[in-house]
């Protein structure tokens, strides 16, 4: 019994220590990328330490993601014809010697190999703590950063998510708190809102993708519905079919402020009159408009 007792203390002696020592490299880390940044020079070596005394710490391994990342990322600038890119504001804008604007915008590039090595990371995040979303999110963050126009891996990744997600009894985990089921769809609204963002054909047919299929699993978050109407309004200039699916947002949320201001859009497109007044006054009605 002595012995039980005896190697049980010394197992919470080391787990103490140990607890210690991660402790330490947390607030060494901290006050060197301050002055540093994530990427910075002798984080990689300060990470290497801290994993050989707490080699699951989730902080060090999120502090080793954002190494990775950071690590792997440069920036270009580059010009366009359009206003705007990637959801992006230009930098600056100048004209070319035929006097048509040209619009200049900050883009990320991405080392592959090391970003690679942060999708590793965090798959491994993923594995030790498979109730954290922020893990999750990590991994999603930065394939939509990375993937950009072409969102394939986001769009599969967050696809594999709403279906785990479908079929939880648990709660999820979001910077240590227990989530209520409401978070995330939420939280999935947001991604839709960064493909819209994004725009181009294939982020937008990835945000129609998603809208349709979160709308049938919360048929009450309109926010999907009204989703689904935005991509027939903006993707496929359908005012139309645009309409029919606003006007359903509108029956269960009568002052619906997207779908109001979008609806009187979209009778604009049509040229109906009669459609942009009805909407116009409700607009006034809800306060939305003088």
């Amino acid at each position: 019994m002595r012995i039980k007792i005896y190697i049980l203390a010394l197992a919470m002696l080391v787990a103490a220590t140990v607890s210690a020592q991660s402790v330490n490299y947390e607030k060494r880390y901290e006050l060197l990328v301050s002055q540093v940044g994530p990427g910075g020079i002798g984080v990689e070596t300060l990470l290497d330490k801290w994993q050989a005394v707490d080699s699951t710490n989730h902080k060090m391994l999120s502090a080793r993601f954002d190494y990775y990342l950071a690590k792997s990322q440069s920036e270009q600038v580059i010009k366009k014809s359009q206003k705007k890119y990637l959801g992006m504001e230009p930098l600056l804008s100048l004209k070319d010697s035929t006097g048509v604007p040209v619009y200049y915008f900050r883009e990320m590039l991405y080392d592959d190999e090391l970003f690679a090595k942060a999708l590793k990371t965090a798959d491994m995040l993923v594995s030790l703590y498979p109730d954290d979303l922020d893990y999750r999110f990590l991994k999603a963050n930065a394939l939509v950063a990375y993937e950009k126009e072409s969102p394939d891996m986001a769009y599969a990744y967050l696809s594999d998510l709403i279906t785990e997600n479908a079929s939880r009894t648990r709660p999820w985990n979001y910077e240590g708190k227990k989530m209520e089921r409401g978070f995330f769809p939420e939280a999935m609204q947001e991604y839709c809102r960064s493909f819209y963002l994004v725009g181009g054909e294939a982020a937008m047919n990835v945000f129609f993708s998603l809208s349709k299929r979160l709308w049938e699993l919360y048929p009450s978050n309109v926010c999907f519905l009204s989703n689904m109407a935005t991509y027939y309004l903006v993707a496929q200039d359908d005012p139309k079919t645009a309409l029919k699916y606003y006007n359903k947002v509108l029956k269960k949320v009568k002052d619906d402020e997207t779908a109001l201001r979008n609806s009187y859009v979209a009778a604009s497109k049509l040229n109906n009159d009669k459609l942009k007044e009805k909407y116009r006054k409700q607009l006034v009605q809800y306060g939305y408009a003088k």
